[in-house]
């Protein structure tokens, strides 16, 4: 590194989520962290849980289900670049290509940098009408149903998981 610069703290967690994704599918290419200002937000008032995190986030953009149709993992807060928080990462990265710490930030992977910073963008903005929401009033007046969901996967060719799809 130049001028006695090192690698961000997060190095592990970034290579142990990059060897998880390629393991499932060698052309998973990219993993991105970003501090994801929103996200953040949610995380001190949503309860950290992958299927609350991804109902809500669906719920904000219709988009949101074909874009990241598996859903999203929360980790808790944990000291960030140490290896207790990397391994709890790439065990979410397991199962999903987005991974919230909680009052931090958020890592996603996918093949190429457009598709994974698209899927970021996507993520952050979610979250964005969500706190936009929570402001004006934090009850829902209407919203995505489950089964609202299961005719836009159906419609889109997507699959998801019925964890995330119970009647609230």
């Amino acid at each position: 590194l130049v001028n006695g610069g090192r690698p961000t703290s997060e190095l592990p967690s970034h290579l142990m989520n990059l060897e998880v994704k390629k393991l499932q599918d060698p052309d998973y290419r990219v993993v991105y962290h970003a501090h994801t200002t929103n996200i953040i937000a949610l995380t001190f008032v949503l309860p950290l849980e992958d299927k609350v995190f991804t109902r809500e986030l669906w719920e904000m953009a219709t988009e949101c289900p074909v874009v990241f149709p598996d859903g999203v993992g929360v980790v808790p807060w944990m000291v960030p670049g140490g290896r207790e928080i990397a391994v709890a990462t790439s065990e979410l990265m397991k199962k999903y290509d987005l991974a919230i710490w909680a009052h931090h930030g958020t890592f996603a992977a996918g093949k190429d940098f457009d598709l994974t910073f698209g899927l970021m963008h996507t993520v952050e903005k979610s979250a964005e009408i969500l706190v936009k929401m929570l402001s004006m009033q934090p009850n829902k007046r209407q919203t995505i149903t489950p089964d609202d969901f299961r005719h836009l996967a159906k419609d889109f060719g997507v699959t998801l998981p019925e964890e995330f799809l119970y009647e609230k």
